[in-house]
């Protein structure tokens, strides 16, 4: 019986690897010096890719190569990594890694808007470079008695949301639609809903839709005591606003573990030392991400099982069969 042909765009975790190579013969893509002679050779014969922001975004032209492909499995819970859209054109199923990292993104959610609000970073350096030994270090802000909004409410922001109720601290949200079983408040408009704060956390999907969601409109609404945590995508905020917000005065301080064009970070946000930075990191524990490859490869695996796509996006064309 003849394995079904399986295309990785670049390298992944070894529980992905191992798991596919198991299932199906798996080509490497990155490996291949000459990937034009390479695709037009095999790509006729894949029917799954299983592929991550390190490759870019998979878009038609990759996908004018593979005319046989069924499923694209992505690694992460965004996929603006994916052009879902053209896909489900062309009836291919997509899929993502939603649940398994949702504990882990909103602990490291609440570790960043304590470390913002409380200069943990900034109270690290200044102790290593001797600072404390000449003066006590500086009073800095606090989580007490605000009021905090949560653009994106879906299954990382209750996880969020529930931790900070934790804290006694008041709790708002905007998304698309109100969701009748919540008892936060809702605010239609993401404006509405930072100057009702005075903490803004992010956590939407990415993607045309959210580009620049959070501008400089937000940002003065959010007000000269007021924190943008993000934890969503790089271009949900319009980082030249937050820039030029964070050098005014026109909020207090960020939180930042994603940016616009990443690995690249603005020198500006660099330099700001009343902003904490960290490197895309929010899933990274070697446990979630072990957790987020096997998810990338069993839906690959349940496909060619015929069983259909374990997490697929609501762009693909896959609807489950009913018994």
């Amino acid at each position: 019986m003849s394995r079904t042909d399986i295309l990785m765009t670049a390298p992944m975790m070894p529980i992905v690897i191992e798991t596919l190579e198991k299932a199906c013969t798996l080509h490497r893509l990155w490996e291949q010096t000459d990937q034009e002679a390479f695709l037009k050779e095999v790509g006729p014969r894949i029917r799954g890719v299983a592929t991550s922001t390190l490759y870019g975004r998979l878009e038609a032209s990759l996908l004018d190569r593979l005319p046989n492909v069924e499923i694209i499995s992505s690694f992460g819970v965004g996929y603006d990594n994916v052009d879902a859209v053209e896909a489900g054109k062309r009836g291919i199923v997509v899929t993502n890694t939603p649940g398994v990292l949702d504990d882990e993104v909103a602990d490291l959610t609440l570790g960043l808007l304590l470390a913002t609000l409380r200069k943990i970073p900034q109270a690290d350096r200044y102790l290593r470079e001797g600072q404390w030994l000449k003066a006590s270090f500086p009073l800095s802000t606090t989580l007490r008695d605000r009021k905090v909004g949560i653009v994106g409410l879906g299954r990382i922001g209750k996880a969020i949301a529930r931790r900070l109720a934790g804290f006694d601290v008041s709790i708002a949200y905007h998304g698309r639609t109100q969701q009748d079983d919540v008892a936060y408040a809702y605010h239609p408009t993401v404006v509405g809903l930072a100057e009702a704060c005075d903490v803004l956390i992010v956590i939407t999907p990415g993607g045309a839709a959210t580009r620049h969601l959070i501008n400089a409109d937000v940002l003065k609404a959010l007000g000269p005591n007021g924190v943008l945590i993000n934890v969503a995508r790089g271009t949900v905020v319009d980082e030249q606003a937050l820039i030029e917000a964070l050098r005014s005065g026109t909020i207090l301080s960020a939180g930042l573990d994603v940016y616009e064009d990443e690995p690249r970070v603005p020198q500006e946000l660099i330099d700001m030392e009343h902003v904490v930075l960290l490197p895309h990191i929010a899933s990274a524990s070697v446990h979630t991400r072990n957790a987020m490859g096997k998810l990338v490869a069993d839906n690959i695996v349940s496909w060619v099982e015929g069983k259909g796509p374990l997490t697929p996006v609501p762009e693909t064309p896959y609807k489950a069969q009913v018994a």
